[in-house]
């Protein structure tokens, strides 16, 4: 379901009732009531009949402001995403709502995603969600690690760009939220973060690939467990929906959580 399609139909249905009835409808509910009235005397129930609005008006008039700042703050301003697996383990977990900014990388049209007023670009180490290049009906959330121009390698689990390794230390082996991995701090351009790796997962090996003008590349932090660049290919810049920075609260099913509420770096 294309929720942001959906908004828009619905901003654009109720504003054009809204707009007819103001116009058009509303006169001849009046005039059509001010004709009773001279033909002779209206009881009051006959009279409220006639002065109500229709119900689909009056709804109309209602939802119409609401739904308008909903796709207003929505496509340019803040959209709330949830997080579905686990690519992004340590920074994000399964459940982690987290908040992404619409206008970081430049102000977008909502369905159609044009950009029409130029903002700034990802930077190396960007938590970004994008719509999946195979399916763009789909949501992906991963940390950008090249630019365009970059040259990428990803080799024996270490990162490399432009020809220089990308530093990182050993913070704990087998951590209790995960089991038979390692937990490391990654330095991606003065930018530190956690990231796991699975020393029993041999993963993929990637030849240094430069990445072309208008795409990114991405990965999830959970290194071994990530569906990302290194398996599909590039991000087009047509792709990016925002920058997640933020999570407030966290859900697996039971009682909402928000004692992990965070910014993101």
């Amino acid at each position: 379901m294309d929720f942001s399609l959906l908004l828009v139909v619905a901003v654009a249905v109720s504003g054009l009732i809204w707009l007819f009835d103001s116009l058009w409808w509303k006169r001849g509910r009046k005039a059509r009531l001010a004709s009773a009235e001279s033909e002779g005397t209206l009881d009051e129930k006959t009279r409220n009949k006639l002065a109500k609005d229709p119900w689909l008006v009056d709804y109309a008039r209602s939802f119409f402001p609401v739904l308008l700042v909903v796709l207003l703050l929505r496509s340019f301003l803040v959209e709330p995403f949830q997080i579905p697996s686990g690519s992004m383990r340590p920074t994000l977990e399964v459940g982690d709502f987290i908040l992404v900014n619409k206008f970081a990388y430049g102000l977008r049209l909502p369905v159609v995603n044009t950009k029409f007023v130029e903002v700034d670009e990802p930077e190396r180490g960007d938590i970004m969600v994008f719509r999946f290049p195979q399916d763009p009906s789909v949501n992906f959330i991963k940390r950008v690690v090249g630019l365009p121009g970059d040259r990428i390698r990803y080799e024996d689990k270490q990162l490399y760009v432009n020809g220089e390794q990308v530093s990182h230390t050993l913070v704990e082996d087998n951590p209790e939220q995960s089991p038979n991995e390692r937990m490391l701090l990654e330095n991606l351009d003065g930018r530190e973060h956690f990231i796991y790796n699975d020393p029993d997962d041999p993963g993929p090996q990637l030849r240094e690939l430069e990445v072309p003008k208008g795409h990114y590349f991405t990965m999830g932090d959970n290194r071994d467990h990530s569906n990302d660049s290194r398996y599909w290919g590039f991000v087009p810049e047509e792709n990016i929906v925002g920058k997640a920075f933020a999570v407030w609260m966290h859900w697996d099913g039971g009682l909402p959580s928000f004692t992990d509420i965070r910014l993101l770096h």
